[in-house]
């Protein structure tokens, strides 16, 4: 662990890709348990309002097709930005600081200007998915887009086989991925080293690159634990997402110098 693998660089920025072991993330995700014990709180604070979030888009987007692809995003787009607090407040653990609630929205005020573009470069993407899924729904798997009151008591699944459901998931999937690609280390590098979204997100490509078994398994371990939150009316999104938060922070620590 701590090996020197690659150097990625930008004008601006010059960091230090570090190799992580194939098992490495289940450290990332017991540090990211002991920042949520230390952290209890204003980590419940984050993960009510990831419960908060699904419950409205839940509530208003449920069994429309084109609604289904709009919440998927949507969480694509909220995870990231809402940990950018927990990453603040682990940074601060790490440097023996004080850190609660108030201390980790001090990580959104300084990085402002690269979390904005980095959110708006999410939206693309989410606005991508939300046209293919209309594309992908039509012509190419042969489904009617019903009206939005029939769809109220009509699911996807009714309206569908099981190769067009699989289709259709599989290229959600890949979105998933490129999203993961340019997102795993993205928001601790702003908040620790002040990087641009750009200079972010190659940084975090290039660690997936560099660490791609490790890679599998964190996302794995990501999507799996998101299950697991969604399962019971998604209230395990109260734990599942500040300890995820603090693990991205570990993460980046271990993988980027």
């Amino acid at each position: 662990m701590g090996t020197l693998t690659a150097t990625a660089e930008s004008s601006a920025l010059h960091v230090e890709i570090k190799h992580a072991g194939i098992l490495r993330p289940f450290t990332w995700l017991w540090r990211g348990a002991v920042d949520l014990r230390h952290c209890l709180p204003a980590s419940l604070g984050y993960g009510g309002l990831t419960v908060a979030f699904g419950w409205t888009l839940l509530i208003f987007c449920a069994a429309h097709p084109y609604f289904v692809a709009a919440a998927i995003t949507g969480f694509l787009l909220v995870a990231p930005t809402l940990s950018a607090g927990l990453c603040e407040m682990a940074r601060r653990r790490s440097e023996g600081l004080r850190a609660n609630f108030d201390d980790s929205l001090e990580g959104y005020v300084r990085n402002r200007p690269a979390l904005f573009e980095f959110g708006v470069i999410l939206a693309i993407c989410a606005f991508v998915w939300f046209g293919l899924s209309a594309l992908l729904l039509g012509p190419v798997f042969h489904v009617t887009a019903p009206s939005v009151s029939e769809t109220m008591y009509r699911g996807f699944i009714d309206s569908t086989n099981r190769s067009q459901v699989i289709a259709y998931v599989a290229i959600g999937g890949i979105l998933a991925a490129c999203v993961f690609a340019v997102s795993v280390v993205s928001v601790p590098l702003m908040i620790d080293r002040h990087a641009t979204a750009g200079e972010a997100m190659r940084v975090s490509v290039r660690v997936v690159l560099r660490n791609f078994p490790a890679m599998i398994v964190w996302s794995a371990l990501i999507a799996a634990l998101t299950i697991v939150g969604y399962a019971p009316f998604l209230f395990g999104l109260l734990l599942i997402t500040p300890l995820l938060g603090y693990a991205s922070w570990h993460a980046y620590r271990d993988m980027v110098a």
